[in-house]
Formats: structure tokens, C-alpha cells, sequence
């Protein structure tokens, strides 16, 4: 009879093992590379339903044309279930992104969705750029992009990952960059009125004479990127990306009262990457803080267990406890 039990016992834990291993939503794009591809995701509430922006690699098509990196739209309804809907247009009169553009940041001002994103495939030279919609699927161009890339000794040159938030009657555009020699891999801020237009004359960077936060702990290696940032009654939480692509990445957490100053709240990840055979066993990467008008907040981030030949996107809910976040179970 013990022995029934013990067996009983390693049959259940096996069961929630392997439901742990496998989350409610997995989101995987096929469009372009018929298999599972979806980064960078960024989540928004607009016009009573959730659409998620992400990144989607570059192909080849069947007449040999080349395509860069791009931005896809999926809707959801319980933001677990996401039917693709479409991607952010090509501008043939935009030079500046003709080898690709990704990494979205999505706001909503005024009824409009504003998208932050990043050229690729240009090295240092890659920026910031700016697009509006009011429907949230079809884009204008900002007429002053790229709108910014950093000044100062300490980096490259190089602006990626934007983040841009509303704070203190202001808006914070938050990059990450590298250092001269394009290793390490930093976090800025840059900052403009709460009047703007978001044109690149409108920018200032605070992060001209040395980067806002870089890597320091084991795990972060020598990168810290994709920063998303959430406002918690008036004191700032953002979520980062540790460490590069598959090192693996994972996420951690750091607080600011003036968006500039950060302080971690732990040297170990938040996130970290799955055990050997769970669906993020390479990385938990590129987070995105959702915050749900309806009251509950979502994490949404990258995975895979490949080494990065598929990306899935997924989420956890996100509670408040003494003032600091915490996964469900």
C-alpha cells in the first residue's frame, strides 16, 4: 500500500510538471517562416479589444525578394487566445528602414496609437522611430524619423528597444544602446514634453554622459535590454532583459521614484529561463508589463527551446504584494 501511494504521489507531481511546462497562451507566428516565430511583445487596450504588436523575422519570398525584419498585429479577446490580423505597412518612402524594422512599443494618447520601433540591420546606425494610427493596424510615419538615436562618449550611437511612457507630466523614452566597442549591451533615457508630437527635435537625452543601468549581476552577462516600465502609484517598475539572446536571457525587475535612478529588487532573475525540456528552457526574454485597464496586469515575454530556430510568446498575471510584483501561480 506504500508503495501504491509513493507511486501515486510521483504520477500526480509528474502531471503538474508537465502542466507547468506548458503555459495558456503560446502565441507562434508561421507567416513567414512557417514555423512558430514571434518576438518583442507589446501589448495595448484600444477600442475595446487587446491587440499585441511583435516582431517577425525577415524571408525571402517566392519571386526571390528579400524582406526585412518586421512588425505583426495579433487581437485577443482573454488575452490568451490571439488570431493574427495583419502587419505594420511598409513605407516605400522611408529609406531608413528598408533593411527591416522591429521591437514595437505601443501608447495610446488621445484615441491613437502611437508605435515606437526600431530600424535593424543598420549596426550602430540603427534608431528610433515613430508611426501613428487611428485604428491601430494602418500607420503614417513620423516626417522627422528616425526620431532618436543617443549622444555621448559611453555608447555606440545605437538606439533599439524603445519604451516610451507618460510621467510626471512628461514623456520618457527608454533605449538600450552599446557600449564603443558593441559589446555590452546598456540602457538609457531620453525625455520630451508632455506637449509633444514625439518629433526628434522634442527629445533630450539624461543618458549623455553615462548609461542609466547596465549589467552587474552573473546572470545579466553583458547585456540589459528591453526595458517595459509600469507605473505603481506613482513609483516606476521595469522589467528587463538579462543577458543576450538564448545565454540564456531572463527577466528582472528594478524601481525608480524619478524614472532615471534604479534600484533592483533582487540579484536573482524573475523570470528565469525553463529546466531542461520546458517550452523556454533556452530563454524567458524581452518582457512586456501589460497594464490591463480592466485591473489586473500581465507579464508577456519571449521563449523557445531550440536555441532560437522557433520564438513563442506567452504571459503570467502579475499581483501586488507589499508594493512589489509577484507571479501568480
Amino acid at each position: 500500500m506504500k508503495k501504491l501511494t509513493l507511486l501515486l504521489l510521483f504520477i500526480f507531481a509528474g502531471i503538474i510538471s508537465s502542466e507547468a511546462q506548458t503555459p495558456k497562451m503560446m502565441f507562434g507566428d508561421t507567416s513567414r517562416k512557417g514555423v512558430p516565430f514571434s518576438k518583442d511583445p507589446h501589448v495595448i487596450r484600444f477600442k475595446g479589444r487587446f491587440l499585441m504588436y511583435y516582431s517577425v523575422p525577415g524571408y525571402t519570398d517566392q519571386a526571390g525578394v528579400v524582406h526585412g525584419w518586421g512588425v505583426a498585429i495579433a487581437e485577443s479577446k482573454d488575452l490568451v487566445n490571439w488570431t493574427r490580423i495583419g502587419e505594420v505597412n511598409t513605407d516605400p518612402e522611408a529609406t531608413y528602414e528598408v533593411k527591416g524594422f522591429a521591437a514595437p512599443c505601443a501608447l495610446v494618447v488621445k484615441n491613437k496609437v502611437h508605435l515606437f520601433y526600431q530600424t535593424y540591420g543598420n549596426g550602430n546606425k540603427d534608431a528610433i522611430c515613430h508611426a501613428w494610427s487611428t485604428d491601430g493596424i494602418s500607420f503614417t510615419r513620423n516626417k522627422t524619423n528616425p526620431i532618436f538615436s543617443p549622444d555621448g562618449d559611453w555608447n555606440c550611437g545605437r538606439a533599439i528597444d524603445a519604451e516610451v511612457i507618460p510621467f510626471n507630466g512628461k514623456y520618457y523614452l527608454y533605449y538600450a544602446t552599446r557600449d564603443p566597442n558593441y559589446k555590452i549591451q546598456m540602457q538609457g533615457v531620453a525625455v520630451a514634453s508632455g506637449k509633444t508630437n514625439f518629433e526628434k527635435q522634442d527629445w533630450t537625452n539624461l543618458s549623455k554622459d553615462a548609461p542609466m543601468l547596465k549589467p552587474e549581476l552573473t546572470w545579466e552577462r553583458d547585456c540589459i535590454e528591453g526595458a517595459s516600465i509600469i507605473n505603481k502609484n506613482g513609483e516606476l517598475f521595469m522589467f528587463y532583459a538579462g543577458a543576450y539572446n538564448n545565454a540564456p536571457q531572463q527577466i528582472g525587475v528594478a524601481k525608480s521614484s524619478d524614472g532615471v535612478h534604479w534600484t533592483r529588487l533582487s540579484d536573482q532573475p524573475f523570470v528565469a529561463n525553463g529546466k531542461p525540456g520546458e517550452w523556454n528552457s533556452s530563454e524567458s526574454g524581452h518582457p512586456h508589463i501589460f497594464a490591463n485597464p480592466k485591473g489586473d496586469d500581465y507579464l508577456f515575454f519571449q521563449g523557445n527551446n531550440d536555441n532560437g530556430k522557433t520564438w513563442f510568446l506567452s504571459n503570467v498575471k502579475i499581483s501586488w504584494k507589499n508594493g512589489n510584483p509577484e507571479i501568480e501561480k
